[in-house]
């Protein structure tokens, strides 16, 4: 296939005995040596917080780093501990329930959960502890002391499907999503109406890599690879994933296919290897670090808004990264999209 030309410490650090949640990992941080060194003011706030990741954790390059970069951001900013732990393959609802928990039992206040899938456990914890603030990304969980960052997944999805389709040469895209939810629906949903707005005959492939209650296929690069591989083998020259720290299987099957690929959440051609950089066409940007950047600086500040805050294409809440340049030729088409989508001229499908 011939790919398109591409010109705290935290004082007296905390034990986390994570009775509830055994397997789970911690971290302790600090904004003085995590967030910027000397340019970061000295603790002065006596805010703790903490932050339970998903699966896949710090390093997944994905949502996971960017809802750490958001807080390590706030923490150089106003001067306040942190703690992290890590959510486990295949653990039970109860090692989510404990993580949170024992959050709160040493005192870190307040607590953000990383992901959908903290959901029924995040509303169990806060109405237990409600003196205790609490914010969840990716979902909406009712609770007079909860916080729902939410996101316009779908809208920044169409951009990048529509990128797709002015940039494929074979008239053929995939999709990966990491786990078949409502959520990653909204990324399939968008990216296929984007691309079909471009062309609507394009062919777009879908694979999803497990099924919930199976939340590995956000941590499972080989998975993502495979599932890559057999898009390219069929055509494409494009593929789009949703997947998480699996989406490093999915760079790794673009560049031995010479194909292109999209990342998701993060400017992935920032964040991913060095060695498959030079593929990634774009990504739809998800700012999940402003939005917990946001949260944080609420609860500073002393005015914390719960219920659903949601970060949409009007509120660069989400959208697409151009680096490398690769989209220079289309950016025109693609800043016409947004408009029609922000002034409500495009309705962008959330479900397939």
């Amino acid at each position: 296939m011939r790919r398109l030309t591409k010109t705290a410490a935290v004082a007296g650090v905390v034990a986390l005995v994570l009775a509830g949640a055994a397997c789970s990992k911690k971290s302790d941080d600090s904004a003085s040596t995590e967030t910027g060194g000397e340019n970061c003011v000295e603790k002065t706030d006596d805010m703790k917080v903490g932050m339970a990741f998903d699966v896949g954790g710090e390093g997944d390059q994905s949502f996971n780093d960017s809802a750490a970069k958001g807080m390590k951001q706030a923490a150089c900013e106003f001067g306040f501990d942190f703690q992290t732990a890590e959510a486990q393959d295949g653990e039970a609802e109860s090692a989510r329930e404990g993580r949170l928990q024992e959050l709160v039992d040493a005192g870190y206040n307040p607590v953000v959960a990383v992901g959908f899938a903290y959901s029924a456990s995040v509303g169990k914890v806060a109405a237990e502890n409600p003196d205790v603030s609490f914010a969840i990304v990716d979902d909406a969980v009712e609770g007079d002391n909860i916080t729902n960052l939410l996101f316009a997944e779908e809208q920044g999805s169409f951009l990048v499907g529509a990128a797709a389709a002015l940039k494929s040469e074979t008239g053929n895209v995939g999709f990966v999503g990491g786990v078949e939810t409502e959520l990653i629906q909204k990324f399939e949903a968008g990216f296929i109406a984007g691309a079909k707005a471009v062309k609507s005959d394009i062919k777009v492939q879908t694979r999803y890599l497990t099924q919930p209650p199976d939340f590995s296929g956000f941590g499972d690069p080989a998975k993502g690879k495979t599932a890559a591989e057999g898009m390219f083998d069929a055509g494409a020259d494009i593929v789009y994933h949703a997947a998480g720290g699996s989406g490093g299987g999915v760079f790794e099957a673009a560049k031995a296919a010479d194909g292109w690929a999209i990342g998701v959440d993060s400017d992935q051609a920032l964040t991913a290897d060095d060695s498959v950089k030079d593929i990634i066409l774009t990504s739809m940007v998800k700012n999940i670090d402003v939005a917990v950047h946001e949260f944080l600086k609420s609860v500073h500040d002393g005015a914390v808004k719960t219920g659903a805050q949601v970060y949409d294409l009007e509120s660069n809440g989400v959208g697409y990264s151009t680096t490398g340049d690769h989209l220079k030729d289309v950016a025109d088409q693609l800043e016409d999209y947004k408009k029609q989508i922000v002034d409500g001229t495009i309705e962008v499908p959330t479900k397939p």
